[in-house]
């Protein structure tokens, strides 16, 4: 059955294995890096950095957070460890484009990553043009999703109705906070289906398909 989201006049988006398929591999080649850089600078054999790294993503929703509070580390020195990662393994779907295109009303990115990052991935997937903001983790003081704060922080960025806003996520626990506010909330990935929680509203493997078939409000 198609989701009715004719409610919804502000769809908010991931990025990062949301607007493009986990399956890329893309992230793990963001991962190998970040363990390097923990490695680096904790001193840690690198499976231990791995470790703390995984630890500060659970208890501070990003790796980069727990660094920053615990090591001192530059978000900046952090962020230009990416930066020029290939692309290549992300993929153009023209099927997402026209999909994205039909909404009607604003779109905005909601992302932990960067601004550079951010602007680099999206102009390489040919969705650039389609968004009217991104708000990234420097625009919420580097308090990562799912922290509260971060939400309200965009909410109030952008004068935003959570009752007709629409979070597409991959991560189940991100979407907690959405929900909580009044958003309707969208699991997205290959491990959405076998997802129980109660905040998420909508489950899809694939955000192309479920996009093209949503019963969306009519415009004039």
């Amino acid at each position: 059955m198609s989701a009715d989201l004719a409610h919804i006049d502000t769809w908010l988006f991931d990025l990062d294995n949301t607007l493009y398929p986990a399956e890329s591999g893309f992230m793990g080649e963001v991962e190998g890096r970040m363990t390097t850089f923990v490695a680096k600078v904790t001193g840690l054999p690198t499976d231990q950095a791995y470790a703390l790294q995984k630890r500060y993503l659970e208890e501070h929703g990003l790796t980069l957070r727990g660094l920053m509070l615990h090591h001192g580390v530059d978000p900046a020195d952090f962020h230009a460890l990416f930066h020029d990662l290939s692309l290549q393994v992300l993929a153009h779907d023209a099927d997402l484009l026209a999909a994205l295109e039909r909404l009607p009303g604003r779109r905005l990115i909601f992302t932990n990553a960067d601004a550079f990052h951010a602007e680099r991935v999206l102009s390489h997937l040919g969705l650039h043009h389609l968004f009217d903001d991104v708000f990234h983790i420097d625009s919420f003081g580097f308090r990562p999703k799912p922290d509260p704060a971060a939400f309200t922080a965009m909410l109030d960025a952008h004068g935003m109705a959570p009752e007709a806003t629409a979070f597409f996520e991959d991560s189940e626990r991100n979407l907690a906070p959405a929900a909580q506010l009044g958003m309707t909330t969208v699991l997205v990935g290959a491990h959405a289906a076998a997802s129980p929680a109660p905040f998420v509203h909508h489950r899809t493997e694939k955000l192309a398909p479920f996009l093209a078939t949503a019963r969306l409000r009519e415009t004039r």
